[in-house]
């Protein structure tokens, strides 16, 4: 199969994943202020499904032994919680406030007309660098 071609599916998951993160408005930098307002139940909504199927999901691959397509076995390696999580997550949840986008609906943002946000997502790859650039001096 042609390289292109192969990656088709991706394309497609893609666009649909896209139109759901617009139909469900969670793209919307107005639902975003609503949420961190206490204004709005429907992000916390969006995200609590999203962590309820995620749980639901990881405990059916560990139940039924679920391997990928090629046969491999999934491995969720256990992850160390350390004090450079805090600091992540509280510079992920500012810049998400004051941008009102996270990393997953940039895109969507983008193709739907919102052509600012451009500057969020060169943001992001220029925080994703200097993260990666500074990762050994940094808090772990």
């Amino acid at each position: 199969m042609a390289a292109p071609v192969k990656y088709l599916k991706f394309l497609l998951f893609g666009m649909c994943f896209g139109i759901v993160l617009v139909k469900s408005e969670v793209i919307s930098w107005f639902r975003i202020q609503e949420m961190f307002r206490l204004q709005s139940f429907h992000m916390y909504g969006v995200i609590g499904s999203a962590i309820l199927t995620g749980m639901l999901g990881m405990w059916l691959i560990r139940r039924f032994r679920i391997k990928t397509l090629s046969g491999e076995e999934i491995v969720v390696p256990k992850k160390v919680f350390t004090k450079g999580n805090i600091y992540g997550g509280l510079i992920f949840g500012l810049g998400w406030a004051i941008t009102g986008a996270c990393p997953g609906p940039l895109f969507a943002q983008i193709g739907s007309g919102f052509t600012v946000v451009i500057v969020t997502l060169l943001s992001a790859i220029a925080g994703t660098w200097t993260y990666g650039r500074f990762r050994d001096k940094l808090p772990h």
